[in-house]
């Protein structure tokens, strides 16, 4: 399924699905809560998606890939714990679907680099040697990010493998981004420092609405209400206020919010509940 907005032709993609602790997953928000929107396994994981979003100009030859996913790069162990499965194909195989290979792909716009986010940046090649998964991309990203993975808080170090992008160092593909930006024709990058340092979220422009690309600041539908944000937010009340104006946006255009690790939906629409922002109705992407 594709949803055209504007000058794109927009889809999405699932690399892998995967499984966090959901208490982690929901920060101070009580399980017996929680659980009744995503049950937890007996190891108290909640399933997950690492879905990546695809945006296509023909006329501008442009393809745009939004997270590049887990990767292929875990092993026996990692596997495990995270309940790594992806046995659908990965990226490559989504891609496909879409028509499009790894050589097609112009632009990888990376919203921070977590390895649930940036794990597909690189891959084994022959003889097992770390290479770029998009050979001919160029690889956006903002600048306080870049520096924060270099050098993260012993709260978070653990979010980042330094083998997902330590080859865009010296790749002369790697293009860092200071603040809100707009790179390509109708497509805002909103920041985001709730969730980890220099977060930025792709919004793509339509006549009279947009599709906003949410991230970890609303990684799924049961993350909608402001303050259901995760234990792993470095800034969980900064999460807390960034919401309210994604949502508020997103209602006042009759948006689009596309959830990056919902396991059930891809996306949806608002309305208005007693002057708040609520779940509408699933758009197909």
């Amino acid at each position: 399924m594709t949803v055209r907005m504007g000058r794109y032709e927009i889809a999405t993609v699932v690399d892998a699905w995967f499984a966090l602790d959901g208490g982690a997953m929901f920060g101070i928000v009580p399980r017996p809560l929680w659980e009744k929107k995503l049950a937890p396994d007996a190891r108290n994981r909640i399933r997950l998606a690492a879905r990546c979003l695809v945006a296509i100009d023909r006329d501008a030859h442009r393809v745009i890939v939004v997270d590049d996913g887990m990767g292929d790069k875990w092993d026996a162990k990692r596997t495990d714990i995270y309940a790594i499965d992806r046995s659908s194909g990965g990226l490559d195989a989504g891609l496909a679907r879409l028509g499009i290979s790894r050589d097609d792909v112009t632009d990888v716009l990376l919203t921070h680099l977590h390895f649930d986010h940036a794990g597909g940046t690189t891959r084994r090649g022959p003889g097992g040697r770390l290479e770029l998964s998009f050979p001919r991309a160029t690889y956006h990203l903002q600048r306080r990010s870049w520096l924060w993975a270099h050098a993260p808080s012993e709260r978070d170090a653990g979010s980042f493998v330094p083998d997902d992008f330590a080859l865009l160092q010296h790749s002369n593909r790697l293009h860092l981004i200071d603040g809100d930006a707009s790179p390509f024709p109708d497509v805002d990058l909103i920041l985001s420092e709730g969730h980890t340092v220099g977060q930025q979220l792709p919004r793509f422009r339509g006549e009279g609405t947009h599709l906003v690309f949410c991230g970890d600041i609303i990684p799924t539908h049961a993350h909608l209400r402001p303050s259901w944000v995760m234990g792993y937010d470095l800034f969980p009340v900064t999460t807390v206020e960034e919401k309210k104006v994604l949502l508020a946006e997103v209602l006042e255009d009759d948006g689009v919010l596309v959830f990056e690790h919902d396991p059930v939906m891809a996306a949806c629409r608002l309305r208005e509940d007693e002057g708040e922002p609520v779940f509408h109705e699933v758009v197909e992407l």
